[in-house]
């Protein structure tokens, strides 16, 4: 194997890399497979959004409606390649906040242009590349809540070899990066400003105290010999995309935990959960953080329960700075995207997710007890039925329960190693299921499958390739092309009308592609044009507008099949129309991710996460450090935003 540069590889590479896939299916099944949906995927690859189900024309009548009646207010915007920001014609946008900047008065000036921050001020300032964020209004104040997913080394310890952390200080600078801030926000004469020392500012990092409730709770394979009942924690980690619930609190999704492990002496015998380990792809290495060395906890050879504790579905109430976050069992164990909710007619809620790697699931919580404003929700996240969709190629679907009865597997272990169960019960494996956003002025969601280059592809023996818990990656519905590299959203509608019911149907809203340098499959949808190319969908969500608002990671070379995309981006689409317009492009180098608006919806918070990846030096310039950010996006005329 020749040296590769794990600083530089994306969590799907490095479980290649460490937990190469195994092999089945011959590939004679694989084409006949694909025969007997010809037809189907033809209609879907022409047409997307909803074509497959009302018919060829359906894209066609209604662009040109667009044309006249769409409810866009703004002008498309060009892609750029440049190292700044861009908003159409009649916007603004400023920085919000950067990583380093103060949340406590004693943090003011921690930030060095050239050093970063101290080990001292690590956690009394903003975290490093936002994800998923929410605001929330408590008592007429705005408070934001922002997710920081990990760090850029080489970025965040300027002073190390190649980022590599030297010390237990090194360590407790990239722990204390990461995780959570909650920070009070306030817009003045000069815009929109952090409130420092507002009683609600607070960083939740890897070394803050959880609690854990639902089916895993206290069970032996949670036990730690700092935490023998298995009950609680320190830590939240990886933090990507979020949600919220409807009783004003913040869920944080713990995503890409593994890469955070290693061993310093042999890695566990025992079946159980070295069989874990090589599904969830915990290996000796991890990513390069070290902490292992340095730090115990970190230790998978001192400490094999320690990854047991993180992949959850984190609780934190932003109203009260006191109250210990909560990592809810219930909703599985895997890596998290998002969270969406919706409540079901019957007033039960529902939580939809996506575990993000290629290949994995979606899944759907719903409660046993109903919400009632103002009632007790003790039980809504703990107390209810986790079920894994199934997809089937003509246009349906179904929500699978995960129960012993149909995994063979008792609560608690289908809590902990959710991936086992889904296999269990023949989930449809998905191309990296990222965001999901359910729409307030319809009832569907969406959820966005950013990309899988391990699609239907074969490998030298002449099979197809496989998630790691053996499930063929062959091509299905929602999920029709091999080598996938630009992504889909798809859509379902739940039957009749109820989030709660077990059924659904389905289509693809749109399929991203390049039709200026492609044909057939690699074009994409008829909803994609050169004057909105993208790739990559990943972040999403939906304002109460009904607009979809899409934001992007992927390959932002503006080369080959990405020819006319330009940097990554964030794009409006309407469902109804079915057409999209660019609205943002980050500077280069970034993944633009998270997305929330102030209470009186005039100003969009828009997350930057590592602009510093080809080597920029956004949004400071002059040669300071790389920082991500959130920028406040404004109307010139003060008028609502999304």
């Amino acid at each position: 194997m020749k040296d590769v540069d794990t600083n530089r590889l994306s969590a799907d590479e490095w479980d290649e890399l460490n937990f190469p896939r195994p092999e089945v299916q011959e590939f004679d099944r694989v084409v006949e497979r694909a025969i007997s949906r010809r037809g189907f995927l033809g209609g879907v690859l022409a047409f997307g959004s909803g074509a497959a189900v009302m018919g060829t024309s359906f894209l066609k009548g209604t662009a040109a409606m667009a044309q006249q009646t769409s409810r866009f207010a703004f002008e498309a915007l060009a892609p750029q390649i440049d190292n700044t920001i861009h908003v159409p014609a009649g916007y603004n946008w400023n920085v919000l906040v950067r990583w380093g900047d103060p949340l406590f008065s004693d943090a003011v000036g921690a930030f060095d242009p050239r050093n970063g921050v101290s080990v001292e001020m690590s956690d009394r300032v903003f975290g490093e590349n936002t994800d998923g964020m929410e605001l929330f209004n408590i008592g007429g104040r705005e408070i934001l809540v922002v997710n920081s997913e990990y760090t850029n080394r080489e970025v965040n310890l300027p002073h190390a070899a190649e980022g590599v952390p030297g010390s237990l200080d090194d360590v407790r600078i990239l722990q204390h990066f990461q995780g959570v801030s909650v920070l009070e926000i306030a817009e003045g004469p000069d815009g929109w400003s952090v409130v420092l020392d507002s009683p609600y500012n607070r960083r939740i990092h890897h070394n803050s105290p959880m609690t854990f409730d639902g089916p895993a709770a206290g069970h032996p394979l949670m036990q730690t010999e700092a935490d023998p009942t298995g009950m609680s924690s320190l830590g939240t980690m990886n933090n990507c995309g979020s949600g919220r619930t409807p009783w004003g609190t913040y869920l944080t999704c713990e995503e890409n935990f593994n890469g955070y492990f290693g061993a310093t002496g042999d890695m566990p015998a025992d079946e159980v959960v070295a069989a874990g380990y090589t599904r969830y792809g915990i290996g000796a290495d991890g990513w390069g953080y070290d902490y292992h060395k340095w730090d115990a906890r970190w230790d998978v050879s001192q400490n094999p329960n320690e990854p047991h504790r993180a992949g959850w579905v984190v609780e934190i109430d932003p109203a009260n700075p006191d109250a210990t976050p909560v990592k809810h069992t219930a909703l599985g164990r895997f890596k998290h995207e998002n969270a969406a909710y919706a409540i079901a007619p019957d007033g039960r809620l529902v939580v939809y997710m996506g575990d993000d790697e290629r290949g994995e699931f979606m899944y759907r919580w719903l409660s046993r007890d109903i919400y009632v404003p103002g009632g007790d929700t003790s039980t809504l996240l703990s107390e209810g039925t986790l079920s894994v969709a199934v997809f089937e190629d003509d246009l349906t679907g179904r929500w699978v329960p995960l129960t012993p009865e149909t995994t063979g597997m008792d609560p608690a272990m289908i809590a902990i190693f959710t991936r086992m169960a889904g296999s269990a019960v023949g989930a449809t494996t998905m191309d990296r299921p990222e965001w999901i956003a359910v729409n307030p002025t319809a009832t569907e969601a969406y959820c966005c499958l950013t990309n899988n280059s391990r699609r239907g592809v074969l490998t030298d023996a002449g099979t197809v390739r496989t998630n790691a818990g053996g499930d063929a990656m062959t091509v299905n519905g929602p999920n029709p092309r091999e080598a996938n590299n630009f992504g889909q959203i798809v859509r379902w509608r739940p039957d009749g009308g109820d989030h709660g019911a077990d059924g659904f149907s389905w289509d693809l809203y749109v399929m991203a592609g390049n039709p200026s340098v492609l044909e057939g499959p690699g074009a994409g949808s008829e909803n994609i044009n050169a004057g909105n190319l993208f790739n990559s969908p990943d972040g999403m969500m939906i304002d109460t507008s009904g607009l979809i608002w899409i934001q992007t990671d992927g390959d932002d070379s503006n080369e080959g099949d990405f020819e006319g995309m330009g940097n990554n981006q964030m794009l409006a689409g309407d469902p109804v129309s079915g057409e999209i317009r660019r609205f943002l492009t980050g500077p280069n180098g970034c993944e633009v991710t998270g997305l929330t608006w102030s209470s009186d919806r005039r100003t969009m918070f828009v997350g930057i996460q590592h602009p510093g990846d080809n080597g920029g030096d956004w949004p400071d310039h002059g040669g300071s450090l790389a920082r991500s950010a959130i920028v406040a996006v404004k109307r010139d005329d003060n008028g609502l935003v999304g």
